[in-house]
């Protein structure tokens, strides 16, 4: 195998969710700055299930149109499209435009809206495309695609993104920003004061243009470089007639690397197989793997990030920092780990979910405790909310990987559907949360100055 393919694999997956992504981890800058106030992250949910569009354009493409869509044109124009309003952000999100009367951030929704389609629709269409490459590849990009939280995270943390100290109001700065939330700690009153950014949020916008960049010319090289044509499993995937799909659904992956081991234990003969893919599994395990792939996206990427600060900022804004980063090490890591210890049973996949599920009860009824959740005033309860983050996403991380793996073997529409199934999980999971912390306002935040819970 090819390193160069490997890291250009990576730096591919990079780019498929790292300007949302970044667009998360910088609200606490930009906030600050616009009309919308702390309503933006809600308006982001809206704006990203709205940008939906585009995967089911290109799911109902594949499905009623079958062999008419190369995803290589649209890969193009969305990477380039990225490009282009993450620039424009970096010197128009501070733009306001007055709307019935009222001044609105007009720019920086709308280039947050084209942003949200292009990382939507990268997954109907980036997952495709690998299969134009050896199976060995695509761990490597989910490898890249957890990294395009985990990068942003890093430049934030060294950019200074919501480091928070305590100060006695007496002696803070009035000019200073501080959060409107403060009481009487002791004999002196403590605000919440946030420290300066090292730096602007002009220069975190081009560091994002930046990485649409280097996805760009990673795609390139993929479909233009020497070295990759030579890892190429097949050559059929390249053939302007993509009418081959058809013959492409039915090479099983075990044809090209006997090395892999069948998934589960073979079922009766008798029991009738489904026509997905290869119709290597039945209908009801079919289900099965898509309601698993859907509930474990539904909770790594809508459900629990909506309540990660509820259920960390009671334990201190470095347990917060701490438990962000650290889960977005553990995605990768989950990657790593499915490259070299690829378990596929169906079985184990169910086990898994479960375990990475109980991980996630235990952090909602965290957030559902704040400001006051178990073991508030102990180190242990910091250490726990931390591991209990890493070893959620690791779990449900792995999931996802190696469903990906499995519906590679199923063929090219297979990880059509899978993208397709990622973003309907995405959806339903914001959508559920949505009404419950912006509308009924059932979590309650903590500040980590001045809440006092019982000992």
């Amino acid at each position: 195998m090819s390193l160069l393919t490997h890291v250009l694999a990576c730096l591919f997956g990079m780019g498929s969710w790292v300007a949302i992504n970044g667009m998360w981890v910088e609200l606490p800058l930009i906030v600050p700055g616009i009309p919308e106030g702390w309503y933006l992250p809600s308006y982001l949910t809206v704006l990203i299930q709205m940008a939906n569009i585009g995967p089911l354009f290109i799911t109902l493409m594949h499905r009623f149109r079958p062999g008419k869509l190369d995803e290589r044109p649209v890969i193009y124009s969305i990477v380039v499209l990225g490009i282009i309003a993450t620039f424009l952000l970096a010197f128009f999100w501070k733009h306001r435009v007055t709307v019935g009367g009222l001044p609105h951030s007009v720019p920086l929704l709308v280039l947050s809206f084209l942003l949200s389609v292009v990382d939507c629709t990268s997954s109907v269409t980036f997952l495709p495309f690998m299969m134009r490459l050896r199976p060995q590849y695509l761990t490597t990009y989910f490898a890249g695609e957890g990294l395009s939280g985990l990068v942003p995270a890093l430049v934030a943390l060294i950019q200074g993104v919501g480091v928070v100290h305590c100060q006695n109001a007496t002696l803070s700065d009035p000019l200073n920003k501080t959060l409107e939330n403060s009481t009487m700690a002791g004999s002196a009153e403590l605000k919440a004061v946030y420290q300066p950014a090292n730096f602007s949020a002009q220069v975190f916008f081009l560091f994002l243009s930046a990485m649409m960049v280097v996805c760009l010319v990673a795609f390139i090289l993929l479909n233009r470089h020497p070295a990759v044509a030579r890892e190429r499993k097949n050559d059929l995937y390249f053939r302007s007639d993509l009418a081959s799909e058809k013959r492409e659904q039915g090479v099983s992956l075990h044809a090209h690397t006997p090395e892999q081991k069948p998934m589960i234990c073979p079922l009766d003969r008798s029991e009738p197989r489904s026509s997905f893919g290869t119709g290597t599994y039945s209908n009801l395990q079919v289900m099965f793997i898509f309601v698993v792939l859907a509930w474990v996206n539904a909770l790594t990427n809508a459900v629990l990030p909506s309540v990660q600060s509820y259920s960390c900022l009671p334990y201190g804004n470095q347990a917060y920092h701490l438990a962000a980063t650290m889960a977005a090490v553990a995605n990768p890591l989950a990657c790593f780990i499915a490259m070299f210890i690829p378990i596929r049973s169906l079985i184990f996949m169910g086990f898994l979910t479960m375990f990475g599920t109980g991980f996630g009860a235990y952090i909602m009824a965290m957030a559902a405790m704040s400001p006051c959740p178990l073991l508030v005033h102990s180190p242990t309860g910091t250490v726990i909310i931390v591991l209990t983050w890493i070893l959620f996403v690791l779990s449900l991380s792995y999931v996802k990987v190696i469903i990906g793996v499995i519906l590679r073997d199923e063929g090219r529409s297979a990880l059509v559907w899978c993208g397709a199934v990622v973003q309907l999980g995405s959806m339903l999971g914001a959508l559920s949360m949505f009404p419950l912390v912006s509308v009924y306002g059932l979590f309650k935040s903590g500040d980590a100055c001045n809440t006092k819970c019982p000992m």
